[in-house]
């Protein structure tokens, strides 16, 4: 523990001095942080699924997700047919990581198989087997998760042809397995998730702000390609396109399928307008997912309507709904469900629909509601939450504006932890509208 401290120490100190790290320092960390994962979480997450071997196969730019996340920083690919046993002997307290490949994976992974002696990798693979016996195979299959779905069909049906009768009744789905591995976050991760979504924040008060929008020019395409040229300008990536969308007192607030629709058409910024984004970035294997608002102010304002802010303040308070609603063991749909029934009392036109985060943007875990299956989502949303996991609170609430004769929708979206501790947002969150000046009219 002392020397994991210690490397949080340093990575703090590393993040706080050149924010963005080199590629070559990248490397180091993201190695560093995956031999802690193997070493002090893989176990624990077997120990709790009851799977005693994780047998994980792939083949060359056609990758199971879970593998893909347990390469090396070197390795950007599988090679050739890659194969990964982890045994778990929970007795002696020891966890093998094996390769039955033709190299060890990096440093935490060691080659098992000599070719030379056994030709055929199938049977080297069914020899590990033979030889440690184990109670519970777990193989990625998974009818409700993607990511947990990773075992192709080519390499199921020439396993199981190799594989001996006496092993075939103890294969199993290791679906809990893959999600806790996908959804888990250590220490050192939180650490740098905070600096993670601050970038992301700093990105989006940047576009929002004049240095980027010229009222009545700048369109919202142009804010869109701006942020996707500032990412890589940083030598980030962003795991999904941005959209900036407005709102306006003129026109009619449009449906869910066409707010969640990444063709919401090229419109320019005028005084007036409520401004939305959705923006996320990935950098060290995490990934952010951020909605926040602005409002263009008029010529004669130095502040946002009373009654637009009043309206934010409504998204503020479902969020806290929503977290207030969390605990361990709860489904995602039961969390949904008792966070609805709490806006509806509370007066809101509340929509949620939060999803997990972190090596992946839509990763692996709980579903808490998706904006078109509000009454629960089967499967995803049955998956209870365990701590120290991470979830995007993505929601939004309508709001009637009296002066607009019309509603406005308040979309948000923040990083949240689940730990020890209780619920908190990774970096912050938007409690008031950015305010992009606008063109200050002559005296």
């Amino acid at each position: 523990m002392k020397n994991i401290l210690i490397a949080v120490l340093m990575l703090v100190t590393s993040l706080a001095q050149s924010q963005i790290l080199a590629e070559r320092e990248r490397s180091k960390i993201t190695d560093q942080i995956l031999a802690e994962r193997f070493d002090e979480l893989l176990p624990e997450l077997m120990d709790r699924s009851e799977i005693d071997m994780w047998i994980l196969i792939s083949r060359e730019y056609n990758e199971d997700p879970v593998l893909k996340t347990m390469l090396p920083s070197t390795w950007l690919n599988a090679r050739r047919r890659t194969i990964l046993v982890f045994y778990r002997d929970k007795e002696k307290d020891t966890l093998e990581k094996l390769a039955i490949a033709r190299y060890n994976i990096g440093d935490n992974i060691e080659s098992a198989w000599d070719k030379e002696k056994q030709p055929d990798q199938w049977k080297a693979l069914v020899d590990i087997i033979r030889d440690r016996n184990p109670s519970k195979i777990g193989l990625n299959i998974s009818e409700n998760y993607g990511i947990a779905d990773g075992l192709v069909k080519t390499d199921f049906d020439e396993f199981m042809t190799v594989l001996p009768d006496e092993f075939e009744e103890r294969i199993v789905s290791a679906e809990e397995l893959a999600v806790g591995w996908i959804e888990t976050r250590t220490l050192r991760e939180m650490v740098i998730y905070s600096d993670l979504v601050e970038m992301t924040h700093d990105i989006i008060e940047e576009a929002f702000s004049t240095k980027v929008i010229q009222p009545g020019v700048t369109t919202t395409d142009d804010v869109v390609w701006w942020m996707r040229q500032k990412v890589t300008e940083l030598g980030l990536e962003t795991w999904f396109h941005p959209t900036v969308d407005i709102q306006r007192s003129n026109e009619k607030l449009v449906d869910h399928i066409t707010a969640f629709s990444d063709e919401k058409g090229n419109s320019v910024i005028l005084p007036g307008d409520l401004i939305h984004c959705d923006f996320g970035i990935t950098y060290l294997r995490l990934n952010t997912d951020c909605q926040q608002m602005a409002y263009v102010l008029k010529a004669d304002e130095d502040e946002a309507p009373g009654f637009l802010e009043e309206a934010f303040q409504k998204g503020n308070q479902l969020q806290d709904i929503l977290t207030s609603n969390f605990e361990t063991g709860l489904s995602g749909n039961e969390i949904l469900s008792k966070s609805l029934d709490q806006a509806k009392k509370e007066g809101l036109k509340a929509s949620i629909y939060t999803h997990p985060l972190g090596l992946y943007g839509h990763s692996a875990g709980p579903t808490i509601g998706m904006w078109d299956q509000q009454g629960g989502v089967p499967g995803t949303g049955d998956y209870p939450l365990y701590k120290n996991t991470v979830y995007a609170i993505e929601l939004n609430t309508e709001v009637e504006i009296a002066e607009w004769d019309k509603s406005v929708r308040i979309m948000l979206e923040e990083a949240g932890f689940w730990g020890e501790d209780g619920f908190r947002y990774v970096n912050k969150r938007q409690r008031n509208l950015m305010l992009i000046p606008g063109e200050k009219a002559e005296n």
